[in-house]
């Protein structure tokens, strides 16, 4: 059986050749934690007296709760903040330089084709979408890869999905894994490497390529990865002078292989409280209104998708009893939407402008839902109280429908509008 992309990464960086179970112990490109991790890695690392090995391959974002909301998520920053000071930690950004982390370390040329990545934060499976193997881990092993440069996997086989087609109009990236995990299900891909593939994902920019990538954990994989192209190095192009390495998978690699039509993905919708419980929006037929609307997240806050809101948004108004709350995922994707005159379509069609935060998606701030409210967001899960009260209900969708969604007061198709 031949090699994936995951296995020939990971034989790479351990010099011998991996077949898919291996237990492996790997060196590590990049390390990174966010202000709700990082501080307990970094509060270990002291309990045992350990120092970063090689400051170089660590990354400190804090974007959960920053700008802080209470004292206790001061004191989380605070913490984060004084252990890159201490140690002098390059790549960590504060508020007013940070964004959320997915968004922001590819944007700023951190993540190239070929490394090894891990985050103490389960959607760091993002990453792959540029070709490298990026997986989530917890705290504890945070910690260990701070203090070794090193961090343990459990070699993933690999289901490889082969989109072919043209997408409908107002489907992206979001539909196509909200799609495909409606297929196979929350535990579809559980500890697997879902490998995205095919004419339909090669037509795909970067932001959608992150979004799919993104959302693979939602199917219990350990990692989401695409394969580089000439959409990869374009977008590299000025972000890094890193050398790659640019790693392909056998045609025999794959334990699985899916094959989707994507001309017949219309955009999709997520019902509480999986994500695997979506549809296409255009077969909803009852009347579900919203309280709330969120468009931004690691998932959907990148320039496109704001792009996608604000050209549903302009000339409109949203709906009466409606918020509509929007955050660029980065500073850069900020200043941007707010140089194009993004945030003057949104202001007049009465929504909230944030600062980069992860804010609502976890239910942390800017954005908590009251029991019985309702939400439509372009976030990455829609699990009871994910977004606040456990008596909410949260759908998941892509930016055109949440942004007519909050124009029409409830949950419609774009094409609608």
């Amino acid at each position: 059986m031949g090699m994936s992309i995951t296995q020939k990464i990971i034989s790479e960086h351990i010099g011998d050749e991996v077949k898919a179970g291996d237990l492996v112990m790997a060196p590590i490109d990049l390390a990174f934690g966010n202000d709700v991790t990082a501080p307990i890695a970094i509060h270990k690392l002291a309990e045992f007296g350990i120092s970063p090995k090689d400051t170089s391959k660590i990354a400190l974002i804090p974007d959960h709760f920053a700008p802080n909301k209470d004292i206790a998520s001061a004191v989380q920053c605070q913490t984060v903040r004084m252990f890159a000071n201490k140690y002098n930690i390059e790549k960590y950004w504060d508020v007013g330089e940070t964004g959320i982390e997915h968004a922001l370390l590819p944007e700023q040329g951190i993540i190239t084709p070929g490394q090894i990545i891990i985050g103490a934060d389960s959607h760091t499976c993002t990453h792959g979408a540029l070709g490298a193997f990026a997986s989530g881990v917890g705290s504890t092993d945070l910690a260990f890869a701070i203090a070794t440069g090193k961090a343990w996997f459990k070699v993933p086989e690999t289901i490889r999905f082969i989109y072919t087609g043209k997408l409908p109009k107002y489907s992206g990236g979001k539909d196509i894994i909200l799609y495909t995990i409606g297929k196979i299900g929350v535990s579809g891909a559980l500890y697997k490497t879902m490998e995205f593939t095919g004419d339909t994902i090669r037509a795909l920019g970067m932001d959608d390529r992150l979004t799919i990538c993104n959302m693979a954990v939602e199917a219990g994989a350990k990692n989401g990865i695409i394969e580089p192209d000439e959409v990869t190095e374009n977008y590299l192009k000025g972000r890094t002078d890193k050398k790659y390495k640019i790693y392909k998978s056998d045609d025999d690699s794959a334990s699985e292989t899916i094959r989707i039509d994507a001309t017949r993905i219309e955009p999709q919708v997520a019902f509480p409280h999986l994500p695997e419980n979506s549809r296409a929006v255009s077969q909803i037929h009852k009347t579900i209104k919203i309280d709330q609307a969120f468009i931004g997240s690691c998932t959907n806050g990148r320039m496109s998708d704001l792009r996608i809101a604000a050209d549903i948004l302009k000339g409109r108004h949203i709906a009466k009893g409606v918020r509509l709350i929007i955050i660029p995922a980065t500073k850069q994707i900020y200043r941007e939407a707010l140089k194009e005159g993004l945030f003057d379509i949104f202001l007049d069609a009465g929504a909230v402008v944030s600062t980069p935060t992860c804010g609502p998606c976890l239910g942390g701030y800017m954005g908590i839902l009251a029991p019985g409210e309702t939400a439509i967001s372009t976030s990455n899960r829609n699990f009871v109280g994910r977004m606040g009260s456990p008596k909410s209900f949260v759908y998941l969708a892509n930016p055109a429908v949440t942004a007519a969604s909050a124009v029409a007061g409830f949950i419609i198709d774009p094409k609608k509008l």
